[in-house]
């Protein structure tokens, strides 16, 4: 199983425009960016059986422009990605509902990402990463589980995928 993990693109500040988090939208060179790290995403041919996503505005957004570009249809939506998801339970909805996915995106927000990285690759919760806005990160695995079953692939950089668009 591949499990690709993409944090979303930039995203307006919080403050006084958006007091409420989870409705932030994406900046205009936020969607820019993220068009051009997709198109980088379909030239590296990555294929995904399943998108799914924080309900969160700014993520939501970030998962249907791949979509768009992978023309995947729509993305499906996850409160266990929202921000402070838990991870085992993610871990718990994807075992359990989509078993039979072999290329799972899964778009979401930090640090909770780097948690997920973490503990699918240690164990744990000591793994550092720097997991830039738009970067994307591929994981390997025989069996998904709430333990130590993926190696880290690769991490990218939006400047890394946008270069293969």
């Amino acid at each position: 199983m591949n499990l690709y993990l993409l944090r979303h693109a930039k995203a307006e500040d919080h403050g006084p425009r958006y007091p409420d988090d989870s409705q932030r939208p994406l900046t205009s060179d936020g969607e820019k960016e993220m068009r051009r790290v997709a198109k980088g995403m379909h030239e590296l041919e990555l294929k995904f059986d399943l998108i799914l996503s924080s309900p969160f505005v700014r993520a939501k957004r970030t998962a249907e422009i791949v979509a768009e570009v992978f023309k995947y249809g729509d993305p499906r939506f996850s409160e266990n990605l929202a921000c402070g998801g838990n991870p085992r339970k993610l871990i718990d909805e994807l075992t359990r509902d989509h078993r039979a996915c072999e290329n799972i995106l899964l778009v979401g927000h930090e640090p909770d990402l780097s948690r997920m990285v973490s503990l699918l690759t240690t164990g744990g919760g000591g793994l550092r990463l720097s997991f830039k806005k738009a970067g994307l990160c591929k994981l390997k695995m025989e069996k998904l589980r709430a333990d130590r079953c993926a190696s880290l692939e690769w991490l990218m950089t939006p400047g890394n995928l946008e270069a293969f668009s």
